[in-house]
């Protein structure tokens, strides 16, 4: 049982689940869509028995199970109870996007065929609040494409999967865009030296040795980014004892270019010599792209 690895995904209906089991499917899980969940604790069961032969699954529970899905919880603690662990797959998306999605494909909300998209949503959301509350991983596709949606679950599952080390993942972001879905830490660094009012810095971003330099010229950022890094050095050991998988530390500036992604870069450059100790960094700057004028649809 223990070689059995079990996906639960679920998400918000228009968020990308059908996609994301389509590259699932592509990393050698073996998918079911729209499972009933008194049946997961029996599926798991079956796939035990097939000895080796299937042992990656990802099943798809979402509110498309009508009042099926109000079992989700008993089952998976059932699922548990039989020495079968799994992991929580969340997908979500903004409500404007959503509307946009549905509009395009001209498909009906489940919750609301007759109704207008956007009720349907908002109670869907309510009813996947607790299921949220319990994900391991949440992907906000937003501002995705099917290929970044591919990237990221590729990154998650092969390097999660493959070595059960914490998986660090430091973010940079901007603040006028919104914070992570996904964030366990969040650090606001507005109030470091901001190179956006430097005509010759504007547009550069943290990745640039001059912008870098900009930041770090005031002391106080060298002596924050001390403290920051103990508070992170400590939380770690704690989190590898909790058995925590995967960790997000977001750094927050205002529009994700220069400040946040200069100290997303000096953190990583740090936690990287200490890798041996139990964990892998990785780093995403989420906003540089957006506000280097690339639009994301």
């Amino acid at each position: 049982m223990k070689d059995l690895k079990v996906m639960i995904v679920t998400g918000l209906s228009g968020a990308g689940k059908t996609q994301a089991i389509w590259f699932l499917e592509d990393l050698g899980f073996f998918c079911v869509d729209n499972l009933p969940p008194a049946l997961i604790s029996k599926f798991g069961e079956l796939c035990v028995q097939s000895r080796g032969k299937i042992d990656k699954i990802a099943l798809v529970i979402d509110i498309r199970g009508g009042n099926f899905f109000d079992d989700v919880f008993e089952a998976l603690d059932d699922m548990k109870a039989k020495g079968i662990s799994y992991e929580i797959l969340f997908l979500e998306a903004s409500n404007e996007t959503l509307v946009r999605r549905f509009k395009e494909t001209r498909r009906r909300h489940p919750l609301n065929p007759q109704g207008r998209v956007l009720e349907g949503i908002i109670e869907e959301r309510e009813r996947l609040e607790d299921i949220k509350g319990r994900a391991d991983k949440i992907i906000d596709t937003s501002n995705m494409t099917n290929s970044q949606l591919k990237d990221e679950l590729i990154n998650f599952f092969s390097a999660h999967h493959e070595d059960r080390k914490l998986k660090v993942n430091i973010m940079s972001f901007g603040f006028k865009y919104g914070i992570p879905l996904d964030a366990d830490l969040v650090m606001d660094v507005r109030f470091l030296p901001n190179p956006h009012y430097e005509p010759e810095l504007k547009s550069l971003t943290g990745q640039n040795a001059k912008v870098q330099q900009y930041v770090y010229k005031s002391p106080i950022t060298e002596e924050f980014m001390t403290k920051f890094l103990d508070l992170i050095k400590f939380l770690i050991p704690q989190y590898i004892k909790e058995g925590k998988t995967n960790l997000t530390v977001a750094i927050g500036c205002t529009g994700g270019q220069h400040r946040s992604v200069t100290l997303a870069i000096k953190l990583e450059e740090a936690l990287v010599l200490e890798e041996e100790i139990g964990y892998q960094v990785f780093i995403k700057h989420r906003d540089t792209d957006r506000n280097m004028g690339v639009v994301i649809k």
